[in-house]
């Protein structure tokens, strides 16, 4: 046995944590009539909700009650949409309102929220099936009433921000039967056509009963299926209907809608304007740090004194001539030196000088060198070569050693 003894904020945390833990009272539905209701000057609405059988503590926060379409009263059968909690404070739960409905709007508000299960797990609200608005389009596609507020805001909106852009209407009917057909039939016609490059589908405020066209499968699937990408502007900002999560892109009102899918021309003269200011200081700069470079250069001493760019090369050059000539007459005292000295040995080695020396060279008439007197007969003529000419002479005798 738990012999704990736990406190009453305890007890009421623990209750409250079974309250948040349920699903069914995350998310629910309860039908009741209206008592004891009363708006408080902070804006939150507080009453009960009762039957037959019993009450319900009810709440209503002011975030939540501004977007209430109707003054509730008490007697009222409505239908409230929220959580079951805990007041931690008072140990009581209640309900936690975030959507009050009028008697008769409790069934449409189940078929809306079937539909949205239906479509949602078949994918058709799916962030990566949401295609890219165009940038700049040409023409926009309307789908709207021809004799509603929306189409005037569009248009007016459209023209404010770019005269240039056209604009197609395919008036369609926005409520009642026939409408959500009339919605898909238009979205089909410029798809078919390719006649715009976005489209605006949508109309203005109203109750859940008049919006309702935007919540029948035909004109979800005909948004979700569009290959024009798809504004939705359907209502005020605090109406969502299923064409809405369908849609490309959701505004809160056609005039949002059309600042969304008309570019700003004036927007974009001034970003040219500021990108074309940003280029010519630029360029000034630019130019201003070109100049000031040509006029560094211009005062220095490369085109003040331009020799100087030459003066350690002629040094230079003065230098290595100077070791070049002087490489060259060594060069040529050596290559005259050896001369000299082959010179002498060829002189050494020559017949003029032998014959300097008093030796002669005898050469028959053939002028063959004698060298033995058996090479010659009486009256042979013969060549003697002396040191400064040759004798001719006729030979008298020959003999022998």
């Amino acid at each position: 046995m738990d012999e704990k003894i736990y406190s009453v904020s305890e007890i009421n945390a623990f209750i409250s944590d079974i309250f948040d833990k349920n699903k069914i009272l995350r998310n629910i539905q309860i039908t009741g009539e209206i008592s004891n209701f009363k708006r408080y000057p902070s804006g939150h609405c507080y009453f009960t909700l009762k039957d037959k059988g019993g009450v319900l503590k009810a709440v209503m926060f002011r975030s939540r009650a501004a977007s209430l379409r109707f003054e509730p009263r008490n007697g009222d059968t409505v239908v409230a949409v929220g959580r079951i909690g805990v007041f931690a404070r008072d140990g009581v739960y209640q309900l936690y309102a975030d959507l009050l409905l009028q008697q008769g709007a409790g069934n449409l508000m189940l078929a809306f929220e079937q539909l949205k299960r239906k479509l949602e797990a078949e994918g058709l609200f799916a962030d990566e099936r949401k295609k890219q608005l165009p940038l700049n389009p040409r023409c926009v596609g309307i789908v709207t009433s021809s004799a509603g507020a929306a189409v005037r805001d569009i248009i007016t909106v459209s023209r404010r921000r770019n005269e240039g852009v056209k604009l197609l209407l395919y008036p369609v009917k926005v409520q009642g039967d026939g409408a959500a057909e009339e919605i898909a039939e238009a979205v089909a016609f410029f798809n078919r056509n390719r006649l715009a490059d976005v489209l605006i589908v949508g109309r203005g405020g109203g109750s859940i009963e008049e919006l309702w066209a935007f919540n029948e499968e035909a004109a979800v699937r005909a948004v979700a299926g569009s290959e024009i990408p798809v504004i939705s502007a359907v209502g005020h900002e605090t109406d969502f209907t299923l064409c809405d999560f369908a849609a490309d892109k959701r505004a809160a009102t056609p005039s949002q809608a059309a600042e969304i899918a008309v570019t700003d021309a004036g927007e974009y003269k001034h970003k040219i304007t500021v990108y074309r200011e940003r280029c010519f200081a630029a360029v000034q700069k630019l130019i201003s740090e070109q100049d000031h470079k040509l006029e560094k250069l211009n005062n220095s001493w490369t085109f003040l004194d331009p020799e100087r760019l030459f003066s350690d090369k002629s040094l230079r050059t003065d230098a290595a001539l100077k070791s070049l000539l002087m490489s060259m007459e060594q060069i040529m005292r050596h290559s005259r030196h050896r001369f000299e000295v082959q010179t002498a040995r060829l002189d050494s080695l020559s017949p003029l000088a032998v014959l300097q020396r008093g030796y002669t060279v005898t050469q028959n008439s053939d002028f063959k060198v004698v060298t033995s007197a058996e090479q010659v007969r009486w009256g042979d003529e013969l060549i003697t070569t002396v040191a400064d000419g040759r004798i001719i002479s006729i030979v008298q005798s020959a003999e022998r050693r």
